[in-house]
């Protein structure tokens, strides 16, 4: 499948809310019930953005939205900023052909490169197609939560699963150097 990676725009809120809407009604990843609208999925597009964090979309030679990465805090208290959540989503289609693995490595690029020390993956459903694809990327597992989840009329557990990014924890980071300008946690 041929495909090229870009910066999301508002533009591409539509299909972006159209391909969340199929994971929130007929998968595990998101635990949402009821799918957000397009202005709800413009707000979080433009809290994530507005607050430095990288939003990807992957597009094929017609410009038809395949899926989107974005990366966003994994909390918000201030000891938590350098560490990343990442999330993937995509087209029904688009499942299975390196959609994904491309996202999520350069996701893990943008991230490493904005000073970001350790992402974390939380994998609704312990989804094993997302379990494989982060841990192709290097990511480890972190643990298994049980029982998370009541969706579809099952019990669904989650997976975390963890990498570290550039120096990752083996130096300290240095003062004033993003994200500690940037967060705002």
């Amino acid at each position: 499948m041929s495909f090229i990676l870009r910066d999301a725009t508002l533009s591409d809120i539509q299909a972006i809310t159209a391909i969340y809407q199929d994971s929130v009604l007929n998968g595990v990843a998101s635990y949402e019930m009821t799918p957000p609208g397009e202005a709800e999925m413009a707000s979080r597009f433009s809290v994530i953005t507005g607050n430095g964090y990288p939003y990807i979309a992957a597009v094929d030679a017609d410009g038809i939205l395949l899926g989107y990465a974005y990366a966003s805090a994994f909390r918000t208290r201030t000891a938590y900023r350098f560490m990343v959540e990442d999330s993937i989503y995509l087209a029904p289609d688009a499942r299975g052909r390196g959609v994904g693995r491309a996202l999520l490595a350069d996701l893990i690029r943008r991230c490493t490169m904005l000073g970001f020390r350790q992402m974390v993956a939380v994998i609704g459903g312990a989804h094993p197609a997302s379990v494989a694809v982060h841990r192709a990327a290097g990511f480890e597992h972190g643990g298994l939560m049980k029982g998370t989840g009541f969706k579809h009329d099952r019990w669904l557990d989650t997976i975390i699963m963890q990498l570290p990014l550039g120096e990752g924890l083996t130096t300290d980071p240095e003062p004033g150097v993003y994200p500690d300008t940037l967060y705002r946690g």
